[in-house]
Protein backbone atom coordinates (compact mmCIF):
# COMPACT_ATOMS: atom_id res chain seq x y z
CA UNK A 1 0.00 0.00 0.00
CA UNK A 2 2.17 2.65 -1.27
CA UNK A 3 -0.10 5.84 -1.85
CA UNK A 4 -2.92 7.64 -1.49
CA UNK A 5 -5.06 9.11 -3.79
CA UNK A 6 -6.87 12.30 -3.96
CA UNK A 7 -9.60 13.49 -6.23
CA UNK A 8 -10.24 17.22 -6.25
CA UNK A 9 -13.08 18.47 -7.22
CA UNK A 10 -12.65 22.16 -8.44
CA UNK A 11 -14.90 24.98 -9.82
CA UNK A 12 -13.30 24.69 -13.46
CA UNK A 13 -11.24 21.25 -13.38
CA UNK A 14 -11.02 18.20 -11.77
CA UNK A 15 -7.63 16.54 -10.30
CA UNK A 16 -6.15 13.26 -9.23
CA UNK A 17 -2.40 12.97 -7.27
CA UNK A 18 -1.36 10.40 -5.69
CA UNK A 19 0.98 10.58 -3.03
CA UNK A 20 3.41 8.62 -0.91
CA UNK A 21 3.99 8.73 2.38
CA UNK A 22 6.45 11.69 2.36
CA UNK A 23 3.10 13.42 1.26
CA UNK A 24 5.19 13.90 -2.11
CA UNK A 25 2.99 13.29 -5.29
CA UNK A 26 4.68 10.93 -7.41
CA UNK A 27 1.76 10.66 -10.15
CA UNK A 28 -0.85 13.11 -11.23
CA UNK A 29 -3.76 14.34 -13.90
CA UNK A 30 -5.80 16.99 -14.20
CA UNK A 31 -8.58 18.18 -16.66
CA UNK A 32 -11.05 20.66 -17.21
CA UNK A 33 -14.82 20.68 -17.85
CA UNK A 34 -17.17 23.40 -19.69
CA UNK A 35 -18.45 26.15 -17.49
CA UNK A 36 -22.35 27.01 -18.23
CA UNK A 37 -23.79 30.86 -17.80
CA UNK A 38 -27.31 30.97 -18.87
CA UNK A 39 -28.14 33.99 -17.67
CA UNK A 40 -26.36 37.04 -15.80
CA UNK A 41 -24.87 35.97 -12.53
CA UNK A 42 -25.79 32.40 -13.14
CA UNK A 43 -23.20 29.46 -13.07
CA UNK A 44 -23.66 26.04 -13.68
CA UNK A 45 -21.71 23.13 -13.76
CA UNK A 46 -22.99 19.26 -15.71
CA UNK A 47 -22.56 16.62 -13.54
CA UNK A 48 -22.16 13.71 -15.86
CA UNK A 49 -19.29 15.97 -17.32
CA UNK A 50 -17.55 16.30 -13.94
CA UNK A 51 -17.76 12.44 -13.65
CA UNK A 52 -16.57 11.98 -17.19
CA UNK A 53 -13.75 14.24 -16.32
CA UNK A 54 -12.65 12.13 -13.56
CA UNK A 55 -12.79 8.90 -15.57
CA UNK A 56 -10.17 10.21 -17.74
CA UNK A 57 -7.46 11.47 -15.10
CA UNK A 58 -8.43 8.85 -13.56
CA UNK A 59 -7.53 6.52 -16.06
CA UNK A 60 -4.04 8.56 -16.26
CA UNK A 61 -3.28 8.22 -12.99
CA UNK A 62 -3.54 4.06 -12.79
CA UNK A 63 -2.14 3.67 -15.89
CA UNK A 64 1.07 5.95 -14.46
CA UNK A 65 0.79 3.80 -10.85
CA UNK A 66 1.16 0.83 -13.00
CA UNK A 67 4.08 1.79 -14.63
CA UNK A 68 5.45 2.46 -11.07
CA UNK A 69 4.46 -0.76 -9.11
CA UNK A 70 2.46 1.69 -7.25
CA UNK A 71 -0.10 0.38 -5.10
CA UNK A 72 -3.67 2.14 -3.58
CA UNK A 73 -4.36 2.42 -0.17
CA UNK A 74 -7.18 4.79 0.00
CA UNK A 75 -8.64 7.45 -1.72
CA UNK A 76 -9.82 11.08 -0.42
CA UNK A 77 -11.78 13.29 -1.96
CA UNK A 78 -12.39 17.22 -1.53
CA UNK A 79 -14.60 19.41 -3.93
CA UNK A 80 -16.01 23.09 -4.46
CA UNK A 81 -18.17 22.69 -1.37
CA UNK A 82 -21.97 24.71 -1.98
CA UNK A 83 -22.00 23.79 -5.49
CA UNK A 84 -25.54 21.21 -5.43
CA UNK A 85 -26.60 18.28 -7.83
CA UNK A 86 -29.52 16.54 -7.64
CA UNK A 87 -29.90 12.54 -9.55
CA UNK A 88 -32.28 10.13 -10.16
CA UNK A 89 -31.02 7.07 -7.44
CA UNK A 90 -32.48 4.58 -10.71
CA UNK A 91 -30.81 5.90 -13.34
CA UNK A 92 -27.89 7.72 -11.85
CA UNK A 93 -28.43 10.97 -14.08
CA UNK A 94 -28.68 14.38 -13.02
CA UNK A 95 -32.20 15.65 -13.17
CA UNK A 96 -30.68 19.69 -13.51
CA UNK A 97 -27.15 21.23 -14.08
CA UNK A 98 -25.43 21.74 -10.87
CA UNK A 99 -25.71 24.87 -9.66
CA UNK A 100 -22.62 26.48 -8.77
CA UNK A 101 -21.24 28.39 -5.09
CA UNK A 102 -20.81 31.18 -7.70
CA UNK A 103 -24.14 31.33 -8.69
CA UNK A 104 -26.37 34.61 -7.52
CA UNK A 105 -30.04 33.23 -8.95
CA UNK A 106 -31.16 33.13 -5.33
CA UNK A 107 -30.39 36.88 -4.03
CA UNK A 108 -33.68 37.67 -3.79
CA UNK A 109 -35.25 34.75 -2.07
CA UNK A 110 -32.20 35.60 0.48
CA UNK A 111 -32.88 38.93 0.97
CA UNK A 112 -36.92 37.37 1.58
CA UNK A 113 -35.36 35.10 4.43
CA UNK A 114 -33.94 37.64 5.95
CA UNK A 115 -36.82 40.52 6.05
CA UNK A 116 -38.88 37.55 7.23
CA UNK A 117 -36.49 37.75 10.16
CA UNK A 118 -34.51 34.29 9.53
CA UNK A 119 -31.01 35.70 9.69
CA UNK A 120 -30.56 35.23 13.76
CA UNK A 121 -31.54 31.31 13.00
CA UNK A 122 -29.50 31.25 10.36
CA UNK A 123 -26.45 32.65 11.82
CA UNK A 124 -26.64 30.93 15.41
CA UNK A 125 -26.91 27.37 13.93
CA UNK A 126 -24.94 27.32 10.94
CA UNK A 127 -22.29 30.23 11.29
CA UNK A 128 -23.33 31.58 7.38
CA UNK A 129 -25.47 34.08 6.70
CA UNK A 130 -28.25 34.85 4.32
CA UNK A 131 -26.55 34.62 0.87
CA UNK A 132 -27.15 32.87 -2.66
CA UNK A 133 -23.78 31.54 -2.15
CA UNK A 134 -24.54 28.25 0.04
CA UNK A 135 -26.47 25.15 -0.95
CA UNK A 136 -29.76 25.24 0.61
CA UNK A 137 -31.89 28.20 -1.48
CA UNK A 138 -29.79 26.92 -4.89
CA UNK A 139 -31.93 23.22 -3.64
CA UNK A 140 -34.87 24.34 -3.08
CA UNK A 141 -34.68 26.67 -6.29
CA UNK A 142 -33.56 23.13 -8.10
CA UNK A 143 -37.34 21.89 -6.64
CA UNK A 144 -38.94 24.52 -7.77
CA UNK A 145 -38.09 26.48 -10.82
CA UNK A 146 -36.01 23.94 -11.98
CA UNK A 147 -38.50 21.22 -12.09
CA UNK A 148 -36.99 18.65 -10.32
CA UNK A 149 -39.74 16.75 -8.56
CA UNK A 150 -38.90 15.73 -4.61
CA UNK A 151 -39.72 11.98 -5.14
CA UNK A 152 -38.28 9.17 -3.25
CA UNK A 153 -36.37 7.85 -6.33
CA UNK A 154 -34.15 11.82 -6.20
CA UNK A 155 -30.90 12.10 -4.72
CA UNK A 156 -29.30 15.45 -3.52
CA UNK A 157 -25.89 16.47 -2.35
CA UNK A 158 -22.46 18.63 -3.21
CA UNK A 159 -20.26 17.32 -5.48
CA UNK A 160 -18.23 15.01 -3.12
CA UNK A 161 -21.81 13.34 -2.79
CA UNK A 162 -22.19 13.03 -6.04
CA UNK A 163 -18.29 11.37 -6.49
CA UNK A 164 -18.93 9.35 -3.67
CA UNK A 165 -21.89 7.71 -5.38
CA UNK A 166 -20.67 7.45 -8.87
CA UNK A 167 -17.16 5.56 -6.82
CA UNK A 168 -19.38 3.25 -5.26
CA UNK A 169 -22.21 2.91 -8.11
CA UNK A 170 -24.90 3.99 -6.10
CA UNK A 171 -23.90 2.40 -2.49
CA UNK A 172 -23.28 5.18 -0.66
CA UNK A 173 -25.27 8.58 -0.63
CA UNK A 174 -23.23 10.35 2.09
CA UNK A 175 -20.98 13.43 2.98
CA UNK A 176 -18.83 15.12 5.99
CA UNK A 177 -19.88 17.67 8.22
CA UNK A 178 -17.02 20.22 6.06
CA UNK A 179 -19.20 20.06 3.27
CA UNK A 180 -22.61 19.82 5.41
CA UNK A 181 -21.71 22.90 7.03
CA UNK A 182 -22.09 24.63 3.47
CA UNK A 183 -25.61 23.57 2.47
CA UNK A 184 -27.33 26.41 5.20
CA UNK A 185 -29.34 23.30 6.14
CA UNK A 186 -26.91 21.64 8.83
CA UNK A 187 -26.55 22.91 12.97
CA UNK A 188 -23.11 22.83 12.96
CA UNK A 189 -24.00 23.26 17.20
CA UNK A 190 -25.53 19.97 17.20
CA UNK A 191 -23.72 18.41 14.75
CA UNK A 192 -26.82 17.65 12.33
CA UNK A 193 -28.95 18.24 9.55
CA UNK A 194 -31.94 20.49 10.88
CA UNK A 195 -35.32 20.20 10.30
CA UNK A 196 -36.03 23.79 11.64
CA UNK A 197 -33.86 24.96 8.73
CA UNK A 198 -35.12 22.36 6.23
CA UNK A 199 -38.53 23.84 6.55
CA UNK A 200 -37.33 27.23 6.68
CA UNK A 201 -35.94 26.39 3.29
CA UNK A 202 -38.26 24.03 2.34
CA UNK A 203 -36.07 21.08 1.33
CA UNK A 204 -36.98 17.48 2.11
CA UNK A 205 -34.42 16.04 4.48
CA UNK A 206 -35.24 12.73 2.73
CA UNK A 207 -33.05 13.59 0.05
CA UNK A 208 -29.83 14.88 1.83
CA UNK A 209 -26.86 12.30 2.49
CA UNK A 210 -25.88 10.96 5.80
CA UNK A 211 -23.03 12.94 7.49
CA UNK A 212 -20.21 10.81 9.07
CA UNK A 213 -16.90 12.39 10.13
CA UNK A 214 -14.37 13.66 7.68
CA UNK A 215 -11.92 10.68 8.01
CA UNK A 216 -13.57 7.13 8.06
CA UNK A 217 -14.38 4.79 5.68
CA UNK A 218 -17.76 5.84 3.73
CA UNK A 219 -17.04 2.84 1.04
CA UNK A 220 -15.02 1.03 -1.38
CA UNK A 221 -14.72 1.67 -5.49
CA UNK A 222 -17.01 -0.39 -7.92
CA UNK A 223 -15.60 -2.72 -10.63
CA UNK A 224 -16.30 0.37 -12.65
CA UNK A 225 -13.79 2.19 -11.08
CA UNK A 226 -10.81 3.11 -13.27
CA UNK A 227 -8.37 3.10 -10.41
CA UNK A 228 -10.00 -0.43 -9.31
CA UNK A 229 -12.49 -2.62 -7.32
CA UNK A 230 -12.67 -2.33 -3.67
CA UNK A 231 -10.61 0.30 -2.77
CA UNK A 232 -11.38 2.14 0.32
CA UNK A 233 -12.81 5.65 0.04
CA UNK A 234 -11.62 6.94 3.87
CA UNK A 235 -11.30 10.84 3.53
CA UNK A 236 -13.85 13.86 2.82
CA UNK A 237 -13.27 17.41 3.14
CA UNK A 238 -14.37 20.94 1.37
CA UNK A 239 -11.82 21.87 -0.32
CA UNK A 240 -10.67 25.14 1.78
CA UNK A 241 -11.29 22.88 5.03
CA UNK A 242 -9.42 19.85 3.26
CA UNK A 243 -6.39 22.93 2.55
CA UNK A 244 -6.13 23.42 6.30
CA UNK A 245 -5.63 20.49 7.15
CA UNK A 246 -3.05 19.73 4.03
CA UNK A 247 -1.15 22.62 5.97
CA UNK A 248 -1.44 21.22 9.16
CA UNK A 249 -3.33 24.16 10.74
CA UNK A 250 -3.65 21.60 13.76
CA UNK A 251 -3.42 24.34 16.63
CA UNK A 252 -6.04 26.64 17.18
CA UNK A 253 -4.97 30.35 15.85
CA UNK A 254 -2.58 28.90 12.71
CA UNK A 255 -4.53 29.85 9.73
CA UNK A 256 -4.00 29.83 5.33
CA UNK A 257 -5.23 31.27 2.19
CA UNK A 258 -5.78 29.62 -0.62
CA UNK A 259 -5.53 31.73 -3.82
CA UNK A 260 -7.80 29.42 -6.65
CA UNK A 261 -10.67 30.84 -8.34
CA UNK A 262 -11.76 32.60 -5.46
CA UNK A 263 -9.29 33.04 -2.11
CA UNK A 264 -10.49 31.38 1.27
CA UNK A 265 -8.89 32.83 4.62
CA UNK A 266 -9.64 30.18 7.39
CA UNK A 267 -8.04 30.00 10.73
CA UNK A 268 -8.27 27.16 13.17
CA UNK A 269 -10.53 28.05 16.17
CA UNK A 270 -10.44 24.78 18.17
CA UNK A 271 -13.37 22.09 19.65
CA UNK A 272 -15.60 24.70 20.71
CA UNK A 273 -18.32 26.34 17.93
CA UNK A 274 -17.56 30.38 18.77
CA UNK A 275 -20.26 32.91 18.42
CA UNK A 276 -20.73 34.45 14.82
CA UNK A 277 -19.04 37.24 13.70
CA UNK A 278 -20.27 40.15 11.40
CA UNK A 279 -18.47 39.75 8.01
CA UNK A 280 -17.23 36.12 8.74
CA UNK A 281 -18.52 32.21 8.40
CA UNK A 282 -17.87 30.15 11.37
CA UNK A 283 -17.49 26.47 9.74
CA UNK A 284 -16.90 22.73 10.67
CA UNK A 285 -13.35 22.22 9.62
CA UNK A 286 -13.37 18.55 9.56
CA UNK A 287 -13.99 15.65 12.38
CA UNK A 288 -12.21 12.88 13.48
CA UNK A 289 -13.39 9.84 14.89
CA UNK A 290 -12.65 9.41 18.70
CA UNK A 291 -10.46 6.91 20.10
CA UNK A 292 -12.28 3.48 21.21
CA UNK A 293 -15.98 4.59 20.14
CA UNK A 294 -15.30 7.93 21.50
CA UNK A 295 -17.46 10.31 19.67
CA UNK A 296 -16.19 11.89 16.93
CA UNK A 297 -14.33 15.33 17.57
CA UNK A 298 -15.34 18.30 16.00
CA UNK A 299 -12.40 21.25 14.72
CA UNK A 300 -14.06 24.30 13.72
CA UNK A 301 -12.27 27.75 11.68
CA UNK A 302 -13.26 30.79 11.16
CA UNK A 303 -13.71 32.27 7.44
CA UNK A 304 -13.51 34.86 5.01
CA UNK A 305 -14.48 34.01 1.50
CA UNK A 306 -13.32 35.91 -1.36
CA UNK A 307 -14.94 35.01 -4.47
CA UNK A 308 -13.07 35.88 -6.84
CA UNK A 309 -9.52 36.35 -7.20
CA UNK A 310 -8.17 33.36 -9.92
CA UNK A 311 -11.21 33.96 -11.67
CA UNK A 312 -9.81 37.28 -12.40
CA UNK A 313 -7.16 36.24 -14.41
CA UNK A 314 -9.61 33.91 -16.21
CA UNK A 315 -11.32 36.83 -17.38
CA UNK A 316 -8.45 38.89 -18.72
CA UNK A 317 -7.59 35.66 -20.74
CA UNK A 318 -10.81 34.44 -21.31
CA UNK A 319 -12.81 37.78 -22.32
CA UNK A 320 -10.27 40.46 -22.82
CA UNK A 321 -7.85 38.26 -23.57
CA UNK A 322 -4.77 40.74 -22.84
CA UNK A 323 -2.95 37.07 -22.11
CA UNK A 324 -3.23 34.07 -23.76
CA UNK A 325 -2.26 31.66 -20.41
CA UNK A 326 -2.93 32.79 -17.30
CA UNK A 327 0.58 31.99 -16.00
CA UNK A 328 1.20 35.07 -18.51
CA UNK A 329 0.12 37.51 -15.91
CA UNK A 330 2.95 37.58 -13.52
CA UNK A 331 5.61 38.63 -16.58
CA UNK A 332 2.93 41.04 -17.12
CA UNK A 333 2.17 42.17 -13.93
CA UNK A 334 5.97 42.75 -12.84
CA UNK A 335 6.73 45.01 -15.98
CA UNK A 336 5.14 47.86 -14.03
CA UNK A 337 6.56 49.19 -10.62
CA UNK A 338 2.59 49.13 -9.62
CA UNK A 339 -1.17 49.92 -11.43
CA UNK A 340 -0.47 53.80 -11.74
CA UNK A 341 -3.27 54.40 -10.12
CA UNK A 342 -5.68 51.84 -11.52
CA UNK A 343 -8.18 49.58 -8.94
CA UNK A 344 -9.86 46.46 -10.16
CA UNK A 345 -13.09 45.10 -7.75
CA UNK A 346 -13.11 41.38 -9.04
CA UNK A 347 -17.07 41.79 -7.88
CA UNK A 348 -17.99 39.52 -11.05
CA UNK A 349 -20.21 37.60 -8.50
CA UNK A 350 -20.93 40.34 -5.86
CA UNK A 351 -18.49 40.68 -3.22
CA UNK A 352 -18.31 37.65 0.01
CA UNK A 353 -16.23 38.27 3.38
CA UNK A 354 -16.58 40.90 4.93
CA UNK A 355 -18.83 42.78 2.52
CA UNK A 356 -21.40 39.69 1.84
CA UNK A 357 -23.32 41.84 -0.84
CA UNK A 358 -24.66 40.02 -3.65
CA UNK A 359 -25.47 43.55 -5.19
CA UNK A 360 -21.78 44.53 -5.91
CA UNK A 361 -20.43 44.66 -9.17
CA UNK A 362 -17.05 44.32 -11.05
CA UNK A 363 -15.20 47.88 -11.68
CA UNK A 364 -12.06 49.30 -12.91
CA UNK A 365 -11.24 52.29 -11.89
CA UNK A 366 -8.63 54.91 -12.25
CA UNK A 367 -7.93 54.45 -15.89
CA UNK A 368 -6.19 57.33 -17.95
CA UNK A 369 -5.13 57.51 -21.38
CA UNK A 370 -2.12 55.99 -20.45
CA UNK A 371 -3.13 53.09 -18.58
CA UNK A 372 -2.12 49.13 -20.15
CA UNK A 373 -2.29 46.32 -20.36
CA UNK A 374 0.28 45.64 -17.59
CA UNK A 375 -1.46 48.35 -15.25
CA UNK A 376 -4.67 46.58 -15.46
CA UNK A 377 -2.93 43.23 -14.87
CA UNK A 378 -0.90 44.61 -12.16
CA UNK A 379 -4.38 45.76 -10.43
CA UNK A 380 -5.47 42.25 -10.86
CA UNK A 381 -2.90 40.80 -8.65
CA UNK A 382 -3.18 43.52 -6.52
CA UNK A 383 -6.60 42.85 -6.00
CA UNK A 384 -6.07 39.14 -4.25
CA UNK A 385 -3.61 40.84 -1.87
CA UNK A 386 -5.92 43.24 -0.90
CA UNK A 387 -9.41 41.59 -0.56
CA UNK A 388 -7.49 38.96 1.90
CA UNK A 389 -6.00 41.92 3.67
CA UNK A 390 -10.14 42.92 4.39
CA UNK A 391 -10.62 39.31 5.68
CA UNK A 392 -7.46 39.05 8.29
CA UNK A 393 -8.07 42.17 9.66
CA UNK A 394 -11.54 41.30 10.68
CA UNK A 395 -10.48 37.84 11.83
CA UNK A 396 -8.02 39.50 13.72
CA UNK A 397 -10.15 41.95 15.72
CA UNK A 398 -12.72 39.25 16.12
CA UNK A 399 -10.45 36.77 17.16
CA UNK A 400 -8.43 39.16 19.51
CA UNK A 401 -5.55 37.16 17.83
CA UNK A 402 -2.69 38.52 15.37
CA UNK A 403 -2.22 35.91 12.42
CA UNK A 404 1.66 35.87 12.69
CA UNK A 405 2.39 34.07 9.81
CA UNK A 406 -0.10 33.18 6.64
CA UNK A 407 0.39 29.35 4.90
CA UNK A 408 -0.60 30.06 1.36
CA UNK A 409 -1.24 27.68 -1.52
CA UNK A 410 -3.60 27.37 -4.79
CA UNK A 411 -2.56 27.61 -8.55
CA UNK A 412 -2.42 31.60 -8.02
CA UNK A 413 0.12 31.50 -4.91
CA UNK A 414 2.99 32.86 -7.49
CA UNK A 415 6.22 34.95 -5.95
CA UNK A 416 4.60 38.19 -7.07
CA UNK A 417 0.80 37.67 -5.69
CA UNK A 418 2.62 36.16 -1.98
CA UNK A 419 5.12 39.32 -2.10
CA UNK A 420 2.17 41.74 -2.50
CA UNK A 421 0.28 39.93 0.17
CA UNK A 422 3.08 39.58 3.06
CA UNK A 423 3.28 43.84 2.01
CA UNK A 424 -0.42 44.29 2.92
CA UNK A 425 -0.36 42.43 5.44
CA UNK A 426 2.90 42.91 7.21
CA UNK A 427 3.66 39.14 8.33
CA UNK A 428 5.61 36.67 6.72
CA UNK A 429 3.83 34.32 4.02
CA UNK A 430 5.00 30.71 3.27
CA UNK A 431 4.28 28.91 0.69
CA UNK A 432 4.67 24.79 1.14
CA UNK A 433 6.90 22.91 -0.84
CA UNK A 434 3.35 20.62 -2.19
CA UNK A 435 1.53 23.19 -3.45
CA UNK A 436 -1.50 21.10 -4.08
CA UNK A 437 -2.46 21.40 -0.14
CA UNK A 438 -6.52 21.23 -1.13
CA UNK A 439 -5.71 17.38 -2.75
CA UNK A 440 -2.76 16.99 -0.29
CA UNK A 441 -5.43 17.81 3.21
CA UNK A 442 -7.78 14.80 1.48
CA UNK A 443 -5.25 12.22 0.99
CA UNK A 444 -4.42 12.66 4.34
CA UNK A 445 -7.85 12.38 6.01
CA UNK A 446 -8.34 8.87 4.12
CA UNK A 447 -4.74 7.53 5.10
CA UNK A 448 -4.89 8.45 8.49
CA UNK A 449 -8.56 6.28 8.53
CA UNK A 450 -6.69 3.28 6.87
CA UNK A 451 -3.38 3.57 9.19
CA UNK A 452 -1.25 4.89 6.21
CA UNK A 453 0.21 8.01 8.31
CA UNK A 454 -0.27 6.95 11.88
CA UNK A 455 -1.02 10.25 13.55
CA UNK A 456 -1.28 14.24 13.20
CA UNK A 457 2.34 14.63 14.16
CA UNK A 458 3.37 12.30 10.73
CA UNK A 459 1.78 15.07 9.10
CA UNK A 460 2.83 18.08 10.42
CA UNK A 461 6.49 16.35 10.17
CA UNK A 462 5.85 16.06 6.43
CA UNK A 463 5.15 20.24 5.92
CA UNK A 464 8.07 21.99 4.84
CA UNK A 465 8.44 24.99 3.18
CA UNK A 466 9.13 26.03 -0.64
CA UNK A 467 9.15 30.07 -0.01
CA UNK A 468 9.01 32.40 2.31
CA UNK A 469 7.97 36.12 1.50
CA UNK A 470 9.03 38.96 4.37
CA UNK A 471 7.43 42.48 4.30
CA UNK A 472 9.18 44.79 1.69
CA UNK A 473 7.02 47.89 1.29
CA UNK A 474 6.76 50.63 4.06
CA UNK A 475 3.41 50.59 6.06
CA UNK A 476 2.76 54.24 5.00
CA UNK A 477 2.61 52.89 1.35
CA UNK A 478 0.86 49.65 1.98
CA UNK A 479 -2.31 51.52 3.86
CA UNK A 480 -2.17 53.95 1.32
CA UNK A 481 -3.16 51.32 -1.47
CA UNK A 482 -5.47 49.77 0.59
CA UNK A 483 -7.06 52.75 1.64
CA UNK A 484 -7.74 53.77 -2.25
CA UNK A 485 -8.86 49.75 -2.65
CA UNK A 486 -11.69 50.23 0.12
CA UNK A 487 -12.75 53.47 -1.71
CA UNK A 488 -13.18 51.37 -5.09
CA UNK A 489 -14.66 48.91 -2.94
CA UNK A 490 -17.23 51.23 -2.02
CA UNK A 491 -18.34 52.86 -5.13
CA UNK A 492 -19.08 48.61 -6.30
CA UNK A 493 -21.38 48.05 -4.08
CA UNK A 494 -24.85 48.10 -4.27
CA UNK A 495 -25.08 48.46 -8.44
CA UNK A 496 -26.87 45.77 -9.74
Amino acid sequence: MSVVIALDAGTTGVRVIAFNHAGLPVAAAYREFPQYFPQPGWVEHDADEIWSAFLVVMAEVAVELDRLGESIAAIGITDQRETIVVWDRTTQRPLHRAIVWQDRRTAQRCEELEAEGALELVRSRTGLVLDPYFSGTKLKWLLTEGGVDPGPGVAAGTIDTWLLWKLTDGAVHATDPSNASRTMLYDIVDGCWSQQLCDLLGVPMDLLPEVRPSSGRFGTTAATCPLGADIPISGIAGDQQAALFGQACFEPGMAKNTYGTGSFVLMNVGTACPEPVDGLLTTIAWSLPGESGSPATITYASEGAIFVTGAAVQWLRDELRIIDSAPEIGDLAASVPDSDGVVLVPAFAGLGSPWWDPHARGAVLGITRGTTRAHLARATLDAMALQTRDVVDVISASSGQQITTLRADGGAATDLVLQLQADQLGVEVQRPLVAETTALGAAYLAGLAEGFWQSLDDISDNWSVDAAFQPAADRTSADALHAQWLRAVARSRDWA
